[in-house]
Parts: structure tokens; sequence; C-alpha cells
């Protein structure tokens, strides 16, 4: 093992020679790295990718350090090859440690998140093309040869089908020639991809957005910091922000913008596109494979400067990253439920400390957590409390169901039914808010009651009227709609239950039956290129009313938006989960800020209408009034009285098995296994709301502990200990968010 100095007077990386043990990280969940020697003709440093053997399999791995296992040397297997990739960071490997601690996980389960595109471990292949030969034989010409040659005789290379398109002959002629020797294969290299310009200049802000933004500026490339930018929907966060993005642009630093959903990344990329000449490269599970080697090449290369993405972006190997942002960082998306479970925003938190850099957190509802850690000068904060464009915030009114009561078998109220054709009526557009997808979220039949459930999942099948199917959100399983009750065999006895946003669309058909309408939820918007052409059509207004879920409620700027009606305001408001009250406070607050966004000239304000059976819960009066604080205020009280986060630290163990006796034995084998400490209480092991996923039944622990108390560490001395039959599968979420 050798080392030796940078030229700038530091350590450069360790290097190990022939003969060395080193420490290989593979991305498998497996409960330790392995030693592995160094072959003669090697030399390794770590982060360095590298190909090993395991068992009968040859795998990319990482070179983590220097080996440390006590087996004997000539037991040990040595690294097959080199990997023509730039090295893992030192800050990534750092993070892929500390996550791994903190979720309780195995460092290689998190490495495989880094390793996603196992193929651009190898450099892209380059393009061939053709062109004219110096010394080629030309041979007999026929007149579609002589074409081709004349064609090629200004030696710049051209694809085969160009060639042939150009020439007005087939392939085969093109082909003959380059059997010949008369044409020449060449390699060339793509067009260099223009970059983010961080000099271009931004919009004009006003004075407390110029504050910010100078403030974010600032921060860059001063170490680590958490900014918290809070402004109220249309307070231009975004112009903030791009402004700290142009500074570590114009320090040649990366910059990572992390969305929650891709959709919301429509109108942002256009934004960025306007500030910065160019659009960002994309990180989301919509990407081709060769999109996503590509860029995660150009990334881990330093030739990618910005890169917005969802959450799983922030492992990508960034060796120069300059600035994290988190765009509505409250936003549940940003929490990974399956495999490792880890909240994107919190762990953003946690690279930006490791790397040293500054992390801005984004939202118009930041979430308690967030709120408390700016209030103990853990992060530092900037409101922005008015809208940018001088238009004033919306009035919000309740329409109370008690009274106000919808016709039979309809959904929405005379009140709100008259605002909906007040304003398609004056040429403005209208906002429908339901988070439901589908036509129905249950099916019964009137004859015997039985009601539709998934096969797999503890959960009804929704009915989605416009696919002709009956599907399961939570495992994804699809049947065609039924006729005949499947248990009594009646006919015609299936009737749907409450509204989906299809059923709403089919009522507002009978009363607005001129209303150009459209769905917005992640059926209509399946992907990227669906969401752009919907937001088109919004914003050509070639859409009088949106019916949506909450794919709409953020993120969205649309200037003849003046109506946002919520169906159903109390959904959401019980089921007993911890932040239930807090989840629908910020979704409702997100999507009635869409509303009036920009001064209509004649002095009205945007309206949101909120039908609600209960306008004297906590969450509907403090929308209706516009006091936040006075939410937050409770909302914190509740959750200190009762040792919840963000005052106490949880933990959920997910036990799972195909057998439901087998799972419920094996969780509470798991419970009593349970160290015995002072300040941690266990709850369970019960069934969650879903006891059954995806063929799985399912029993669930809570570890509860006061909030100094590290809980991963004690966790994990936990489970170590406990020896699960390999039938039963163990889920851990430290700071689970849902309950399901």
């Amino acid at each position: 093992m050798t080392g030796d100095t940078d030229g700038h007077g530091t350590t450069a990386r360790r290097r190990y020679c022939a003969g060395d043990r080193v420490t290989v990280l593979l991305p498998l969940p497996l409960s330790h790295p392995y030693d592995y020697l160094v072959p003669a003709g090697l030399e390794l440093g770590p982060g360095d990718f590298v190909q090993v053997s395991l068992g009968t399999r040859l795998l990319p791995a990482v070179v983590w350090g220097e080996g440390t296992s006590p087996i004997d040397e000539g037991k040990l297997k040595p690294i097959e090859a080199v990997l023509p990739a730039p090295s893992l960071p030192e800050v990534s490997r750092r993070f892929v440690d500390w996550v791994a601690q903190y979720t309780v996980q195995p460092p290689g389960a998190v490495l495989r998140m880094v390793m996603s595109v196992p193929e651009a471990l190898s450099p892209v292949s380059p393009k061939w093309a053709l062109r004219r030969a110096v010394h080629g034989r030309e041979g007999k010409l026929s007149p579609a040869r002589s074409r081709v040659l004349a064609l090629v005789a200004d030696g710049t290379p051209r694809s085969s089908s160009e060639i042939a398109r150009a020439a007005g002959c087939g392939e085969s002629v093109v082909r003959h020639l380059l059997a010949t020797g008369a044409l020449e294969r060449v390699a060339i290299d793509p067009a260099p991809r223009q970059l983010p310009d961080g000099k271009r200049a931004g919009r004009t802000l006003s004075g407390p957005q110029s504050a910010a933004a100078a403030a974010l500026r600032g921060r860059v490339g001063s170490g680590f910091a958490v900014e918290l930018l809070d402004g109220v929907p249309g307070a231009g966060k975004t112009d903030v922000y791009f402004e700290a993005v142009a500074e570590a642009l114009s320090r040649d630093l990366q910059v990572l913008v992390l969305l929650p959903e891709i959709s919301l990344g429509i109108q942002w990329r256009e934004r960025f596109q306007a500030r910065f000449g160019v659009p960002p490269r994309e990180w989301h599970s919509d990407l081709g494979r060769a999109e996503r080697r590509q860029t995660w090449r150009a990334v881990a290369e330093g030739k990618e400067p910005a890169i917005v993405g969802t959450r799983s972006a922030l492992f990508l190997p960034f060796p120069k990253l300059g600035l994290i942002i988190v765009d509505e960082e409250h936003d549940n998306s940003f929490k990974q439920e399956d495999g490792v479970a880890y909240h994107a925003r919190d762990m953003a938190v946690v690279r930006a400390r490791l790397g040293a850099i500054p992390c801005v957190l984004v939202s118009a509802t930041p979430s308690l957590e967030t709120v408390i850690n700016v209030r103990s000068g853990r992060y530092r904060e900037h409101l922005l409390q008015d809208r940018a464009t001088g238009s004033l915030p919306p009035i919000t009114e309740v329409v109370d169901l008690r009274r106000d009561r919808p016709p039979r078998d309809a959904f929405v109220a005379p009140t709100l039914r008259q605002a909906l054709k007040d304003t398609i009526a004056g040429g403005r557009q209208a906002l429908l808010f339901l988070n439901r997808r589908g036509y129905a979220p249950l099916t019964l039949c009137r004859c015997c009651g039985h009601r539709l459930r998934c096969e797999s999942c503890s959960a009804w099948l929704v009915e989605h009227r416009l696919l002709g199917v009956l599907q399961c959100h939570y495992c994804g399983d699809r049947r065609p709609l039924l006729r005949t009750c499947p248990q009594c065999g009646a006919a015609d006895g299936l009737v749907p239950c409450g509204p989906g946003v299809e059923r709403l669309a089919e009522e507002i058909a009978g009363f607005v039956p001129e209303a150009r309408t459209v769905l917005a939820t992640s059926d209509t918007c399946s992907g990227p290129a669906a969401a752009d052409a919907l937001m088109k059509l919004i914003e050509r207004h070639e859409v009088d009313l949106i019916i949506g879920t909450q794919l709409i409620s953020k993120g969205h700027h649309f200037p003849l938006l003046t109506l946002v009606g919520v169906v159903d305001a109390d959904a959401g408001l019980g089921g007993g989960d911890l932040r239930a009250a807090e989840r629908t406070f910020q979704l409702l607050y997100q999507v009635g800020g869409r509303a009036g966004r920009e001064p209509d000239g004649e002095g009205r304000v945007g309206k949101v209408l909120l039908q609600t059976a209960m306008p004297e819960n906590p969450v509907i009066a403090a929308l209706v009034a516009g006091d936040r604080a006075r939410f937050l205020a409770a909302e914190m009280d509740d959750r200190r009285e009762a040792g919840m986060p963000p005052f106490g630290r949880l933990a959920a163990l997910i036990v799972s098995a195909r057998d439901e006796t087998q799972a419920e034995t094996a969780a509470r084998s798991l419970a009593q296994a349970a160290p015995p400490t002072d300040g941690v209480r266990i709850l369970g092991p019960a069934p969650p709301p879903l006891a059954l996923l995806r063929g799985r039944h399912r029993r669930r622990l809570l570890a509860i502990a006061a909030r100094p108390f590290r809980l991963s560490p004690w966790i994990r001395n936990w489970v170590e200990n406990v020896r699960l039959p390999g039938s039963i599968r163990l889920q851990i979420d430290i700071d689970p968010q849902t309950f399901l």
C-alpha cells in the first residue's frame, strides 16, 4: 500500500498494490464486505470499481478500503479486473455507510442504489459512421454506387442509412462499397451537450426575493448549512433558489435539485431553460436505460453540472456537488418505504453535511420537523409572504355539507356547482380536487353486501371505468369489470360506492355540459410526456375544468385558474395516522394556492371552497382563517404531549410471511427479544391496516423513544440477536411516515 501527495500538500488516495488485501463492497444485501487480493499488474485505490468473483458469478463491486479479514491469504480470491469508470468519491462512500447505519440496512443494499446502472461502469460505445476511403478501391461502378461516392466525396462521416437515403439507393449498395474498400468506418464523437450558463441574467426580483437570493448565494462555497425557503404559493421561490444554482454553476460546482414527483418538473424545466439557456439533465424511473447510463456516467465524470430528479438522484456519484435543493420538502413522496427505507429530505441534509455544502429546503407548508429545526436554530429561515405577481391570496370558504347538501347520488354541493358555472361562464378556469383515482373507491353487491377486495391485499378494488378494470392501488393487480357478484351470482347487483375523479367528471357533465374537462391523475399522466401534453392544454386555455388528485396540487402555475373546489376536505383526517392533520393541512393549502395566482385586472381574487361535514375541525378552521401559526402550535402541543415525532423517535418493524400464523409467531418472538431499556417502549405486534399486502400477511411493531435516544444502533443490536425463519421477511423503517 502506498500514498503520495496531490500537488497541494494533502494526501491523495491510498494505493493498493499487488499482494495487498482490500475490502470490497458488493451491491448486494450482504451482512458485511469481503476481502480480496490485488493481483499482479493492478494498482487500486478506495472507490475504484472492480469486478470480482462471488461463487460462480462475476460481479461489479467497489474497493472500500484496506483488508481486515483474518482469513488466510491463500484462501482469498484475487480481484478479476478494474472497471473503466471514475472512482466512487470518498463522500459518496461515507454517505453509503451513514445511510446503512441509520436505516439499519446492509451497506451493500445502499450501494446498489448508487450502482443502479451497472452498464454505466463501462464507457459508452462509440458511434460509427462511413466516409470515403483515401486509398479505397472503387471497382466497377453502377449508377447507384457512383451516386454514393459522389455524395461522400466531401469526406463528411455519415451513417449507412443517411447515405442510402440521400443517394436514393438501398443500404446493400453502401455495404458493398464498404466491403470493397471504397468506404471506411470511422468512430464519431457525439456533439457536445450545451451546458447551463450560470452567468445568464435571471428575472428581476422583489426586495424580499433579492434578500433571500443574496443569502442563498452567500452560502454556496461557505460550508455546510441548511436554509429553509418558506414562501406562500406563487411567491417566486424557484426564481430565488435559481440564484443559488447560478452561483454554484459559476463556481464550476454540481447542483442537485430534488422534486417529489417528476410530473412537477414540466413547468420547472421550462423555467430552468429560460434561466440557464438549456434544460437540465433528469433522473427518474421513467428514463430509458440508455439515458440513465449517459446521465450516470456524465455525473460521475463531473461533466454534468445540473441534475433535477426524484429521490433516487441523491445517490448519484457526484464528484463536485456544491448545492442541494429539496423542493416541496414536506412532500411524502420523498419517503421510500420499500427496500432501504429512507426520507430523501433528511438524507439530503446528511449528504450536504458530509460534503460540507449547503442544502436548501423549499416549501409553502414546511414539515413540522423542519419548523422545529428552524426554531431551534439548526436551520435558517427565509420568508416570502407575498405573491411575486402582486395578486392577493385566495379567499377560503367552507361549504357545510350538513346544510348545503348535494343532490341525491351526487357529490358536488349547490354552492360549489354555482361557483363552477359562474367561473367557466366568465372565461376562467377551475380546479376540482378529490384525492381518489378512478370511478369509485369501493364496489359492493346490494343483494348480499359483498365488497370487491384484492385477493393479495387488505384493500378494496377501485373501479376504473375509463380503463374498464378493477384495480388494487397497492399491488397493481387488475381484473376486468364484473357484471355479476362473485359471492352470490346476482346480475347487475354491483354498485359503485363513493366518488372518484372519473365519477366527478360524469357528474360535472350533467350540469356544466359545455365545460371542457380533463382528468389530472397518475393514470392520465403516466409519464413526463403525458404530463407535459396535459399542462400545455391547460396553459393554452383548451381546458375549462381540471379534475385532479394530489398530482395537480402543487408546483403548477395556471394564470387563468381562479376557483379551486375541494370535494371532500375531510378525507385523510381520520385513520389514526399521527401526521393526518399535518398532511391534510399541507395538501389543502397547496391545492388552494393554485387559485388566483395572476391579477385579473378587475381586482378579483381567487376563491377556494372546501366541502366539509366538519367545519369546526382545527385543520379546516386554520385554512379558512389563513392562520398556519395557530395550526402548527396546536399540532406541536399534541405531538409533544404524546412524545411523537419530531419530539420523539419512532421505528417500525414489519414482519411478513405467506402464512398468517407464521407471521404472528415470528412477530411475537421478535417482540419478546427486545432488549429491556429505559425510555424505549415497544407497541405490538399488531396487524397494520394493510394486514395483507402482495400476498404476505403482516404484523407491525413500533419502537418509541425520547428524542435524544439513538434508536438505530439499538434496533440493530435487537434484530441481530434474533434468528427468524427463512420464510419470514423483516422490514425496518426508521422514522416511518405512514402506518399502512
